[in-house]
């Protein structure tokens, strides 16, 4: 049944982004539909309560707010980086090696797309708690994971508080 429940989602998201009703489009969208369905399911719905879901989703949006402002934060930090005139000098390229206390595959990805997401910093490799992120300097870096580690612990309900 949560398959049936995806391939509704994906197909609502398919006819609200392409806009368009006509038997080509629709044929397409009910193809990615169900593909995206298919190998997915498990990610949107996953063997828990209803209740656990509907707090997790409510978490995460509120951290939607929070990763928005880190974006922005970083990518000030980038420009004004980009923008000086001894840039060469500034930047330090380097690797940053971390474990994560993250435990589930959800939670990791999205630590990882956070990094990512967040200008100057990238997220190269994630094997098993292992992170491996490339940082453009060491300020981009510092501190890392930290925050945003507790954060998205926080949604997925593995904080160790």
């Amino acid at each position: 049944m949560t398959y049936v429940y995806t391939f509704i989602i994906m197909l609502g998201f398919w006819v609200l982004l392409s806009g368009k009703l006509d038997p080509f489009h629709l044929t397409l969208g009910v193809i990615s539909a169900a593909l995206v369905a298919w190998t997915s399911t498990d990610l949107l719905f996953r063997e828990r309560q209803r209740r656990g879901r509907l707090a997790e989703a409510g978490r995460f949006f509120r951290y939607i707010p929070w990763i928005l402002k880190e974006i922005i934060k970083s990518t000030l930090q980038v420009t004004v980086l980009a923008l000086h005139p001894k840039m060469a000098e500034k930047i330090g390229p380097h690797l940053v090696r971390f474990r994560t206390s993250l435990r589930s595959n959800v939670a990791k990805v999205t630590l990882a797309n956070s990094i990512t997401l967040t200008p100057g910093t990238i997220t190269v490799r994630v094997e098993d708690d292992l992170f491996l992120v490339h940082a453009l300097t060491p300020e981009l870096s510092a501190g890392m994971p930290g925050e945003m580690e507790e954060r998205v612990a926080r949604i997925f309900g593995e904080d160790q508080r």
